[in-house]
């Protein structure tokens, strides 16, 4: 197993872990965001020390790589390459609906063997990213960005559970009114929970190009420009 620094700043929530020979060994978290700009430096700052005061050699940084937060994603992943140009370590990107579905599974409450997973961030109004895995994380549908209505998911519930969850779930429940739909709730995308997904990729030598590598943004940036107080 090798030491692995891991970054998720997909959402509001800003958090920073540690991962060696398959233990989370420090983590940090911020929930009254979004202040990645602010608490991101300081998380990644205290984690480095903590590796450099215990003599660990770091291997590699993971960051959750989108979908989501277009302005989180950004700062997570200049954090990222970073580090990894710094410490001349290898770059993993761990996609962030399969690491929002990590805690559903740690958590074992989905009995059934064709159950499927959605998680789900929220984008705007009735619109979320979502994607759909089984219990093993294999796609069995592309991530999107979804318009949620009776229809958007009733192929898949027609066969079985489907179990939603992610700060776009709950919004789309009444919307998707099905009788093999089940909300989850209390889950988010944190860096203690990359560790699984980071060292399988890190076994496998799954590298991102330091240079090159961009998140996964799905949709374009699209700014707003303030209304006028006068």
């Amino acid at each position: 197993m090798s030491c692995i620094l891991h970054i998720e700043t997909s959402t509001n929530v800003c958090s920073v872990a540690v991962s060696d020979g398959g233990e989370v060994i420090f983590n940090e978290e911020d929930h009254s965001g979004p202040n990645h700009a602010e608490k991101l430096g300081v998380f990644v700052d205290e984690a480095l020390s903590f590796i450099d005061n215990h003599a660990i050699p770091l291997k590699a940084v993971a960051v959750s790589c989108g979908p989501g937060s277009y302005t989180g994603l950004r700062i997570g992943v200049s954090m990222a390459k970073g580090i990894c140009y710094g410490r001349s370590v290898k770059l993993i990107a761990v996609p962030t609906l399969e690491l929002l579905s990590v805690p559903v599974l740690l958590r074992e409450e989905i009995k059934e063997d064709n159950a499927l997973l959605c998680p789900m961030l929220d984008a705007r109004r009735m619109e979320v990213y979502a994607g759909l895995y089984d219990r093993a994380l294999k796609p069995k549908r592309e991530i999107q960005a979804d318009i949620v209505d009776a229809n958007t998911y009733k192929t898949f519930l027609d066969k079985g559970k489907v179990y939603f969850f992610g700060n776009g779930a709950a919004k789309c429940m009444e919307a998707i009114a099905h009788p093999n739909a089940v909300l989850i709730e209390g889950i988010e995308p944190l860096a203690k929970y990359m560790q699984p997904l980071a060292e399988r990729r890190f076994a496998e030598e799954v590298f991102e190009d330091v240079a090159y590598f961009v998140p996964f943004y799905l949709k374009d940036f699209v700014a707003i420009k303030p209304k006028k107080l006068l």
